[in-house]
């Protein structure tokens, strides 16, 4: 790899584009970053040369000048446009635009790129069918693999839940739950989780798998990542441990504040688990394990916001 390669991460302001851009960095890599919005002053993102521009509207060849890798971490999904978008919406924001991108991508020169997508297609494909996120997810990673030539070599890494945090609002917003955990809201949320579970993994093991997919990424492959199998429940009392609460978390059938049933797109009370392949672990060069020590390392950034008003 030569140290003057130049990286392009697009939704680089957010939690896993700025991590990613942070890990390529810390590897050598001319890394910028693109969003829509300046970077949070303080933020990780922040560190890096900013490119304004949105992905949904074309005209980006000359943004994209001299650009060898392209890192794609901006596709909206249901936090950004609610969990009732119509299929219109996702056509939008998902199946049209990001082929479209990629497209761009490649007339512009760069040699690679990685999208990082989610991993609802591949671990559940009926959903294919029966949700139209997930569909518009799966389409549109299929329209830009699709793109590969033996000059523009582009796969896909496909993460669960990411467990992690960026200073600035996402912190504040995560602060709520640490309240939460420590009782401060016991009139309101319960100590309680949603049936079902899911895979979890940290954002530091996203990076890694992102910028082994940059390195050693195969042409036209989608890698589903991961790490740990936990319950809701189990993720919760994870978060009340790291936040030192002596409590225990019950499951309960209600719609919960933090993990609302419009949000949970496997289905309420699905447990969506698996275990990545370990070739793929390999090549990619991602860790496992963390999930308790990211949660402890967030409840400490917390605690170090100053005090509210």
């Amino acid at each position: 790899m030569s140290a003057a390669q130049r990286v392009l991460v697009v939704g680089g302001t957010g939690l896993i584009g700025s991590t990613v851009a942070a890990e390529l960095a810390r590897r050598g890599y001319d890394v910028a970053v693109a969003g829509r919005h300046r970077p949070e002053e303080g933020s990780p993102a922040a560190a890096f040369a900013w490119v304004e521009g949105d992905y949904t509207r074309p005209g980006w060849a000359d943004r994209l000048a001299g650009v060898d890798v392209i890192v794609f971490a901006a596709a909206q999904d249901i936090r950004h446009v609610g969990p009732h978008a119509s299929a219109e919406t996702w056509q939008d924001v998902q199946t049209a635009s990001l082929p479209a991108f990629f497209a761009e991508a490649r007339e512009a020169g760069v040699r690679r790129a990685v999208l990082v997508g989610s991993y609802y297609h591949q671990v559940l494909p009926d959903l294919v069918a029966a949700n139209a996120y997930v569909r518009a997810r799966a389409d549109a990673e299929a329209g830009v693999l699709a793109l590969a030539t033996e000059d523009f070599v582009v796969c896909a890494v496909n993460p669960p839940n990411v467990v992690g945090v960026a200073p600035g609002r996402a912190l504040h917003a995560f602060a709520k739950m640490v309240r939460w955990a420590r009782g401060a809201m016991a009139d309101r949320v319960p100590d309680c989780a949603p049936h079902g579970g899911t895979n979890y993994m940290s954002v530091h093991a996203v990076a890694a798998a992102v910028a082994g997919a940059v390195e050693h990424g195969e042409s036209g492959r989608a890698y589903l990542i991961g790490d740990e199998n936990l319950s809701f429940q189990g993720y919760f009392q994870a978060l009340f441990d790291a936040a030192g609460a002596e409590r225990t978390v019950a499951v309960c059938d209600d719609d919960h504040a933090f993990l609302p049933d419009d949000f949970l797109v496997a289905g309420k009370g699905v447990t969506l688990s698996y275990e990545p392949d370990a070739t793929e672990q390999e090549l990619l060069g991602y860790h496992r394990g963390d999930i308790a020590d990211t949660l402890r390392a967030m409840v400490a950034a917390v605690d170090a916001l100053p005090p509210r008003a």
